[in-house]
C-alpha cells in the first residue's frame, strides 16, 4: 500500500485540468445503476454515460456508481450531463483528497477513504470514494472493484428499512455509514495483529518484528490522516444549510459522527498499543543482552582465579614449591575444580543465574 501517490505530473497544469492521479486499478470503466422508489427498484449495469442522463430528472432517487476513475472522457462526460464544475472533476481523479465536505449550491461534494482487507502484508488497502449528492441522485466514483456497499444494495432490492422511502440524502448516509462502519472491522483486525506481535516480542523478539511494528505504524498514521477530517466533514454536513439535507437525516449524521469520534478514539489506543510494542521490543532485546552478558561474567568470574593459579604454576622457574612432586599436576586441577565448584554454588545461592 503506498501511502503518497505521486502528483508531480500534475504540477503546472491549469485549474480544472483532468488528470488521474493514482494507479489504474481497472481495465474499463464500468457504469452501474440503482434507480428506486417506496414501491419499485430497477438495477442496470455497464452502461455508458448518456444511459444515466435521463434519471437527472427522474422524481425517484438515482444512485450511480462509477468503477474506475482513469478514463477522462468518461469523467467530463459526467460533469457535461450533471454540471459538475470541473474544480469537483479534478479532485475525484485526484486520489490524494483528504477527505471533505464542499457544498456546491445545485449538489454536496464528498469525500472519503474506503477501506477493505488484503491478503498481502498489509492489513488493508484504500482507495479513494468521492460522492456527488443533488437533489434525487447520488453519484459514487471509486477506483477499483469491490466495496463495502452490498449491504445498501440488499437493503434497496429488499426494500428494508427507510431507505426507499426517502431521499438521496438518506441514500448519501448509508453510503457514508458503511463506510465508517467498515472502519471498526479494519481496526479491529489492527488490535488483534497488534497483540500477536506483542505476544511474540515478549516471549522471543525478532529483527522481523522491529519490521513489522514500523509496518503498523505507518498503517496507523494513514489511518489517522485518512480518518481524522472526515470528522470536520461529517460536521460540516450537518451543519450545511443546504436544501439537500432534509431534517429528518440529521440524527442519522449525529450518529454517523458519533462513530467517527468512536474511530479516530480507537486509533489514538492502538497508536498508543504500538508506540508501547516498540518499547517492550526494546526491553527485552536489552534483558536478553544483559542475561547474555550476565552468563559470560559469571564465567569469566569463575576463570580469574583459575587463570591466576594457572598463570603462577606457568612461570619458569627453576626453584618453585611443587613443580617436582609427583602429585602436583592432580592437586592443583583438583584445587582448581573445588575453586570453581564453590564459586558457583556461591553465584547459585545469591540468585544470580
Amino acid at each position: 500500500m503506498r501511502l503518497l501517490k505521486k502528483s508531480s505530473k500534475k504540477a503546472g497544469l491549469p485549474p480544472g485540468t483532468l488528470v488521474h492521479i493514482g494507479e489504474k486499478q481497472t481495465e474499463d470503466v464500468r457504469i452501474t445503476l440503482i434507480d428506486y422508489d417506496e414501491r419499485h427498484v430497477e438495477e442496470k449495469s455497464d452502461l455508458s454515460v448518456g444511459a444515466c442522463s435521463p434519471f437527472k430528472a427522474s422524481p425517484t432517487v438515482t444512485w450511480v456508481n462509477v468503477t474506475g476513475l482513469h478514463d477522462m472522457a468518461v469523467i467530463e462526460e459526467f460533469g457535461k450531463i450533471f454540471d459538475i464544475h470541473p474544480l469537483v472533476l479534478e479532485d475525484v481523479v485526484h486520489t490524494e483528497q483528504r477527505p471533505k465536505m464542499e457544498d456546491m449550491g445545485e449538489y454536496l461534494f464528498i469525500v472519503l477513504k474506503m477501506l477493505s482487507h488484503n491478503n498481502g502484508k498489509s492489513a488493508f488497502e484504500a482507495e479513494q470514494l468521492s460522492l456527488i449528492v443533488g437533489s434525487n441522485f447520488v453519484i459514487s466514483f471509486q477506483e477499483r472493484d469491490g466495496d463495502v456497499f452490498q449491504p445498501v444494495r440488499d437493503r434497496i432490492q429488499k426494500g428494508k428499512g427507510r431507505i426507499r422511502k426517502s431521499g438521496s440524502d438518506y441514500l448519501a448516509y448509508t453510503l457514508m455509514d458503511a463506510i465508517v462502519d467498515n472502519y471498526f472491522i479494519i481496526l479491529e483486525s489492527m488490535g488483534e495483529r497488534i497483540e500477536i506481535l506483542q505476544e511474540s516480542v515478549l516471549t522471543e523478539p525478532d529483527p522481523s518484528n522491529l519490521r513489522e511494528i514500523q509496518e503498523i505504524r505507518r498503517e496507523m498514521a494513514f489511518l489517522r490522516r485518512s480518518i481524522w477530517p472526515l470528522r470536520e466533514a461529517i460536521n460540516a454536513l450537518q451543519r450545511t444549510e443546504s436544501p439537500l439535507i432534509g431534517e429528518s437525516v440529521a440524527p442519522y449524521l449525529r450518529d454517523v459522527y458519533d462513530h467517527t469520534i468512536q474511530v479516530i478514539e480507537n486509533i489514538e489506543t492502538l497508536r498508543d498499543a504500538v508506540s508501547s510494542t516498540l518499547d517492550i521490543y526494546l526491553s527485552s532485546l536489552s534483558n536478553k543482552m544483559n542475561e547474555v552478558m550476565k552468563v559470560l561474567t559469571i564465567i569469566a568470574t569463575i576463570f580469574i582465579p583459575l587463570t591466576f593459579i594457572a598463570g603462577v604454576y606457568g612461570m619458569n622457574f627453576k626453584f618453585m614449591p611443587e613443580l617436582e612432586w609427583h602429585w602436583g599436576y592432580p592437586t592443583v586441577g583438583l584445587v582448581m575444580l573445588i575453586i570453581g565448584v564453590l564459586m558457583l554454588l556461591g553465584f547459585k545461592r545469591k540468585n544470580w543465574f
